[in-house]
């Protein structure tokens, strides 16, 4: 549990400036030495998230529900930050940034399952499959969000250009 959530608050925190051009631009190679960490730190996550979850049973409703899509979720979570890094060695970086921006949107569903859980929570009452959804929800969110911002064509920096008044 300490592993996780170690590594889970290194990988949010950390892993927030990563996506910032104008951070990158400014300390050009930290975006590689802080990726290379936060590679580890992300396997961490997803890992350990892995084994808590197949290691520390429950027997309501959520497991049943929940079980599998944390499994799913958590290979996926491997699966985005292998992706990305070989992407990335490979050069290729459209690849690297759509696959670390899909790992992203994964590790820190927590911070959203907080505004799935309170809000669904208020509306539809917290039984044990409601709220397994409700934690599931999260996933869909953040992916969603991911793929939108994956597929959004990047803003092109322009010259300031001059503006020309008419003469009268």
């Amino acid at each position: 549990v300490v592993l996780h959530i170690v590594c889970a608050t290194v990988f949010a925190l950390l892993g927030a400036f990563q996506f910032s051009p104008r951070f990158r631009r400014r300390r050009p190679g930290w975006h590689r030495r802080a990726g290379r960490l936060l590679v580890i730190a992300g396997l961490g996550v997803a890992l350990s998230a892995l084994w808590l979850n197949h290691f520390v049973p429950r027997a309501d409703a959520t497991r049943e529900v929940l079980y599998p899509l944390r499994m799913a979720f958590g290979a996926a979570m491997v699966v985005t930050i292998v992706l990305g890094f070989i992407a990335a060695r490979r050069r290729d970086f459209a690849r690297h940034r759509a696959w670390m921006i899909r790992s992203y949107a994964i590790g820190i569903v927590a911070g959203t399952q907080v505004f799935t859980l309170g809000i669904g929570g208020a509306i539809l009452g917290t039984g044990d499959v409601t709220t397994a959804l409700l934690l599931a929800a999260a996933w869909a969110i953040n992916l969603a969000v991911a793929e939108g911002a994956i597929r959004k064509r990047p803003r092109r920096r322009t010259p300031a250009t001059s503006v020309q008044v008419a003469a009268p």
